[in-house]
């Protein structure tokens, strides 16, 4: 059960920001409330508590300065184009904070790595994260966000365009392909989530 030492108020403001409701507390000692995903932070004189099956979605927003993330992501395609899903996974220097896969219905695999790449940033950003450095074993999905190679099919142009605006709201970013095994977590959620529904 994390506690943050903090001024409540501050991080009251904090938390209204990113879109977290807050609540006044349950007893004279508590000055608010706040839920967010299976996390319950309460507030008290100086400090915030948080509990519940998954803190960090409210520790990481009470804290200054939100920390770094590194994000792996994966897609995966059956048939090229068919039945998609998508991994990816947030790891800080604590170990794994989040991590999910999904069917993403009917894609190619490029369409499938952009839409992985699209969670995964999307994860970090709800998560607080002010700095990612995103790692995915696709390097045509790389070099075409970096602006190294073009992306001439107007889907996956869309799809850069979505993947950069996400990653101008962060602070500072780098984005890097790995070899297959690097990203072997990503790999398997995308692929679990294609076995789960055959």
């Amino acid at each position: 059960m994390p506690t943050i030492e903090c001024d409540p108020a501050a991080a009251r403001d904090r938390l209204a920001t990113a879109g977290v409701e807050v609540r006044p507390g349950n007893t004279d000692h508590e000055r608010w409330r706040a839920e967010r995903d299976g996390a319950t932070a309460v507030a008290y004189d100086d400090k915030v508590v948080v509990q519940g099956s998954d803190p960090t979605r409210l520790t990481l927003l009470l804290t200054e300065g939100g920390g770094r993330a590194h994000v792996y992501f994966d897609g995966a395609s059956r048939g090229n184009p068919g039945p998609a899903a998508v991994g990816w996974c947030l790891v800080t220097s604590d170990g794994i904070v989040a991590e999910g896969g999904e069917r993403v219905g009917r894609a190619t695999n490029n369409q499938a790595e952009y839409a992985a790449l699209i969670r995964a940033l999307e994860a970090a950003r709800d998560y607080g994260f002010e700095e990612v450095d995103v790692r995915g074993d696709s390097e045509l999905i790389v070099k075409q966000v970096r602006g190294e190679w073009n992306a001439n099919d107007p889907t996956l142009r869309e799809k850069r365009v979505r993947v950069r605006e996400l990653l101008d709201a962060f602070d500072r970013w780098s984005l890097a392909h790995v070899p297959r095994d690097i990203n072997e977590r990503a790999d398997e959620l995308a692929n679990e989530a294609l076995d789960e529904r055959q």
